[in-house]
Order: structure tokens, then sequence, then C-alpha cells
């Protein structure tokens, strides 16, 4: 519930209740429940309905209906990521998992750029060898952003507000232990969340590193030789465990 809503629910009662009394006040818009006319009688009657309905939907609106939660918008590019990721770096409590999560993007960048061009001095860019390190650097890098959609996701649903207002009262008695536990089990989940998906990033950023070791050390330009690093088999099973490049 918004904290400002009792407030201006307050406004919109005190609001009803000024204009029936300017409208139904004797003498004034000759309006009133038992006028002397059916007109008048129907004019009164329906305005106080109006006015319960009216001061119903803004209870409802305002202490029970929860916001509606924008969907996270289109991500097309790594300058979407960074500026949606960017949205949340003065949440206190994601602060370091946001600054991270930037980092990861940067480092991903500059490894695949540093791995592409150790490719091109090694293999003639029409060679299968290059095309199959290609194309699993790429898919591996689909990986790692899909691990920050699924980030943005859990954090589009996150209320911080409402985690730190929670955070704030915790010691205050006004809540049994029961509910204190449910509240930090169910908190828990989006940052376990956030933090599993940074992990698995880390993960293949050394992935990559490794890749690049293994690259530097190889010496033969064969296809077959290729595809037996090891380095290569795990990123190439990494990918096969993802439904979406499967």
């Amino acid at each position: 519930m918004n904290s400002s809503g009792p407030v201006k629910l307050l406004g919109i009662i005190a609001g009803v209740v000024i204009l029936n009394i300017a409208i139904l006040s004797p003498g004034l818009l000759g309006v009133a429940i038992g006028g002397s006319t059916a007109l008048e009688t129907a004019t009164g009657v329906t305005l106080l309905v109006v006015s319960l309905l009216i001061v119903l939907y803004g209870s409802y609106t305002l202490l029970f209906k929860r916001a509606i939660v924008p969907a996270v918008p289109s991500l097309d590019s790594r300058e979407d990521y960074i500026a949606e990721l960017n949205r949340y770096r003065n949440v206190r409590v994601l602060k370091e998992d946001v600054a991270l999560a930037l980092d990861q993007l940067e480092r991903m960048d500059k490894k695949k750029q540093t791995l592409l061009n150790v490719l091109a001095g090694r293999f003639e860019r029409t060679e299968l060898s290059f095309r199959k390190f290609h194309t699993v650097i790429q898919d591996v890098e689909k990986l790692l952003y899909l691990n920050i959609r699924s980030i943005l996701n859990k954090l589009s649903v996150f209320d911080a507000a409402e985690f730190s207002q929670f955070t704030g009262t915790i010691n205050s008695g006004r809540f049994t232990s029961t509910f204190i536990q449910k509240k930090n089990a169910l908190f828990n989940e989006y940052f376990t969340h956030v933090k599993g998906c940074l992990a698995a990033n880390e993960e293949i950023l050394l992935k990559l590193d490794q890749l690049l070791l293994e690259i530097s050390q190889l010496g033969s330009a064969d296809y077959d030789a290729a595809l037996e690093m090891p380095c290569m088999q795990e990123l190439t099973a990494l990918i096969g465990q993802t439904k979406l490049y499967q």
C-alpha cells in the first residue's frame, strides 16, 4: 500500500463532503433529498450515489489496488541494457549488484573484441575454425545478456521502498517473528536470484579468459583440434543446456 494513499483519500472525502454541503444546502441550488419536486429529489439522491461511488473507487485505488508493474522495455542493444540497469543504480540495497552487472557488460564487450582479434590473426575469416569460434562466442554473449535480462525482470517487480520501510520497522515489535521470517524469505528470493545470475555471468567471463588462453596456445589451425579444446567443449555444453539455444 502506498504510504500517501490515506492522505489522498482524506482529501477526496473532504472534497466530496464540501461539494455535497454546497449543493444540498437549502437555498443555494435548490437541490434536496426530500425536495418539492421529483426532479429535485432524484438529483439529490443521484449526487449522494455518485459521491459514494467516488469515495469507494478512491479507497480501492489508493489503499488496495497495487500499482501496475511496468514491464521491462524492449532490450535490443547493449545500450538498452545499460540504460535499464542504471534505473536501479541509486537503490541502496541493489547498488553493488547493479554496479557488478554493468561491469560484466563492459568486460564481456572487451573480451569479445579481444577474442575476435586473436582469432582473426590466427585464422582466415572464411575458415571453418574461425566461424565455429565466432559462433560460440556470440552464443555465450547471448547467455550473459540473458542472465542480465533475468535480473531486470526480477528487479521490475521488486519494491525497494517497501523493503526499506520493512527493514526500518523490523525491530519495532510491530510484526510477529513468523511474519518477519516470511517477509525476509520473500525478499531473499529476489537477492538470491540476482546474485545467482551474476555468479553465472562470472563463470561465463572466466571461461572466455580460459578460451583466450587456449587459443593462444593452439599450435594447429585444424578444425578438429579447435573442437577438442577443453574450454570449447565446456562452452558448447553450456550453450546446449540453455533451451533458448537448443
